[in-house]
């Protein structure tokens, strides 16, 4: 089967475009953490400071890194499904 390309299928790159848009959305979320790291850690820090900010704020980072992927991104999205489909396309 050498020379011939083999056709990816509809639900195959379906499913690959999604893994390079969480992919992009879980690389935008580590360079929002240590944004959020930094600062007060307080009652009067910008997010209330104390456990329940703790607990919430890499849900609200992970929101945050969802929502900047959704609007466009950094566009990282593209380059790597175009780098996993060519990888599929060698097998």
């Amino acid at each position: 089967m050498q020379g011939r390309s083999l056709s990816i299928q509809p639900v195959n790159q379906t499913k690959t475009w999604k893994a390079a848009n969480e992919f992009e959305a879980m690389a935008i979320n580590e360079m929002l953490q240590p944004m959020f790291e930094t600062g007060e850690a307080g009652d009067d820090a910008p997010l209330g400071g104390g456990i329940g900010e703790k607990q919430f704020k890499p849900m609200l980072v992970n929101e945050i890194a969802k929502n900047m992927q959704q609007s466009g991104g950094l566009g990282l999205a593209h380059e790597i499904y175009n780098k996993m489909m060519a990888m599929q396309n060698r097998k």
